[in-house]
């Protein structure tokens, strides 16, 4: 080791030099604790022996600075005394010492607390280097978590949380967390919205999160429903996530149009719709967590809930319930619908929420892993201005072709065609900016198509309480006795000026229905006419279409869509003339 001995007599000084060196070190030699100080932030010692008394700078101030200097490295300093007092001895402790060596000098002593001190100095430079790993090796796992964030950031955006009718917070435990949060508009309107809760944090928890993302937001801007999107969430993460790493997961498909949610919730606490009115519905879970059942075994089975403008849904992760006071209390499932139960009518919940769970735990930022949301159900047309919207992309597809699709049998039973056709439609240059406008035509024919040409369900059902979850009951017992009907698709499209025109024809095998006799009547029959099909939604179409066209029996609809791009002087269908007939 390198000793620096400060000692102002020279006779005691030359003592201490002659055994140190005798023992294999080399010394540095101070007069006082000036000459001390300054040689110590020059040679950076890794021991010091210190006279206590010395003249110019005693031995206690010169400990402190030294010890200042020395820093976090550990430099075991030794008082040179002849002091025995305890007061005199403690005041060498309370100024940085760490030992005494008491004068005359022992070399035994001398040299057992030398070798003493130096296995202390090794041992905590070998604890430094490998807390300074440590660090290391952490800041570079940040920066690889940074990374993957940005890219995470990149493919799971915003969608449409920042919608004036959605609220959320987040709390992060980590750069990343095992909590995500999706939100989307549907090409044809309502909204998708996607809380989970994965097992782990880190770029374990990043792992699941990131083809989550990319799946959702893909279907979402495709067409494809909750159902669609869950299945594929829960194919994909049984197939890459390892054992025990799974996501819990609440599914919310809003439509805003029927008046109806559609949920889901797989191991994530209660949600809850909390009525204008002030009346509360639980939304539990009821299925096993995404990534744990085999794609066979897992259900999509989902809660049908009728809903008004002015209702909200509230989501949280289990963070929300779990937080914890000072004395270790949980807030607990039934703190939150406490806080629920006192909502005024039209209050909102989200600062309820936040306030009662800051009145928990005492502290004005969230700081537990836990994730809020709140989706207040809106008017009808008024989701059609929300964000959300997916990317044009950089492939240039065809402008001018014809095609034709037919489902039959059991496929209608089976399998969702409007997300495949939306995507023929859309490989058209610039008709991606009316993805929302071609997406409802093709989901209001086919759908009248199946479910009133081919099913005959009467869609006055719709209108009476509680009649979706009859509804859809009744659709699907139908669905698995189709037999011998179809469904035929006839797309075409023809670039023009600034844009081009699709015309969509739909034809099913079902018996039709009397479209005179409700264009007669339409300007004075409800929407629920004598017919039982209020006009099948043709009056939505008649809004956007340039032509409308419904061919005897009434089981074949056509559809002229004229469209312009973004900027030119017509832009979209529905800002031309309307025109229909029936044949």
């Amino acid at each position: 080791m390198k000793v620096l001995i400060a000692e102002d007599s020279n006779s005691d000084r030359l003592i201490l030099v002659r055994l140190i060196n005798g023992l294999g070190h080399s010394v540095i030699e101070a007069s006082d604790g000036t000459e001390a100080v300054n040689l110590f932030r020059e040679a950076q010692p890794d021991l010091v022996l210190l006279d206590a008394l010395m003249p110019r700078m005693d031995g206690m101030e010169a400990a402190r600075q030294i010890k200042a200097i020395a820093g976090e490295r550990l430099v075991p300093l030794i008082f040179l005394t002849s002091l025995t007092g305890a007061r005199d001895l403690a005041r060498c402790l309370d100024a940085g010492g760490d030992d005494f060596l008491v004068k005359p000098y022992n070399r035994v002593v001398l040299e057992a607390k030398i070798n003493a001190f130096n296995r202390m100095r090794a041992m905590h430079q070998a604890l430094s280097d490998q807390r300074d790993h440590i660090r290391r090796q952490h800041l570079q796992i940040l920066e690889e978590q940074r990374t993957a964030r940005r890219v995470f950031d990149n493919i799971a955006h915003t969608g449409c949380l920042d919608a004036p009718n959605i609220r959320h917070h987040a709390s992060p435990l980590s750069v990343f967390n095992g909590d995500v949060l999706f939100a989307a508009q549907r090409p044809g309107g309502g909204t998708l919205v996607f809380l989970g809760d994965f097992t782990g944090h880190g770029l374990p928890a990043a792992i699941g999160a990131m083809p989550v993302a990319e799946i959702f937001y893909g279907m979402a801007a495709k067409g494809f429903g909750a159902t669609d999107i869950l299945t594929e969430v829960n194919r994909k993460l049984r197939r890459i996530m390892p054992v025990g790493m799974f996501c819990c997961g609440l599914m919310i498909e809003a439509d805003f149009k029927y008046g109806s949610v559609r949920a889901w919730n797989g191991g994530l606490p209660d949600a809850w719709l909390v009525r204008s009115s002030g009346d509360r519905v639980p939304i539990s879970s009821r299925h096993l967590p995404l990534g744990v059942l085999e794609p066979e075994r897992f259900s999509v089975s989902m809660m049908v809930i009728d809903v008004s403008p002015g209702d909200w849904l509230v989501l949280m992760t289990d963070g929300f319930p779990e937080a914890r006071n000072g004395r270790g209390e949980c807030l607990g499932e039934d703190g939150v619908e406490s806080v629920l139960a006192k909502l005024m009518p039209w209050h909102e919940p989200f600062e309820a929420l936040l306030a009662e769970m800051r009145e928990h735990t005492g502290l004005p930022d969230l700081a537990d892993d836990l994730t809020l949301c709140c989706l207040q159900i809106i008017e009808p047309g008024a989701s059609e201005s929300l964000p959300g919207k997916a990317p044009e992309s950089v492939l240039s597809g065809p402008a001018d072709w014809h095609c034709v699709y037919e489902l039959r049998d059991r496929t209608l039973a089976d399998f969702n065609p409007l997300p495949l056709l939306l995507h023929i439609c859309l490989e058209v240059p610039g008709l991606r900016s009316w993805s929302g406008e071609i997406y409802t035509m093709l989901s209001e024919l086919y759908n009248n198509a199946l479910e009133h040409g081919v099913l005959a369900l009467p869609s006055a059902w719709k209108t009476s309480p509680g009649g979706f979850s009859r509804y859809y009951q009744e659709r699907s017992r139908r669905l698995e006795q189709v037999h011998g009907h179809h469904i035929r698709f006839s797309l075409s499209h023809q670039p023009g000026e600034g844009g081009g025109t699709l015309t969509i024809v739909c034809e099913d095998s079902g018996d039709g229905f009397d479209y005179a006799e409700y264009t007669a009547a339409r300007s004075d029959v409800p929407m629920a006419s004598a017919t039982g099909y209020a006009g099948r939604g043709l009056a939505i179409l008649r809004r956007m279409a340039r032509k409308l066209r419904v061919h005897s029996p009434g089981n074949r609809v056509e559809v002229i869509y004229d469209w312009r791009l973004p900027g030119t002087a017509t832009s979209g269908g529905a800002a031309l003339p309307t025109n229909e007939d029936s044949e």
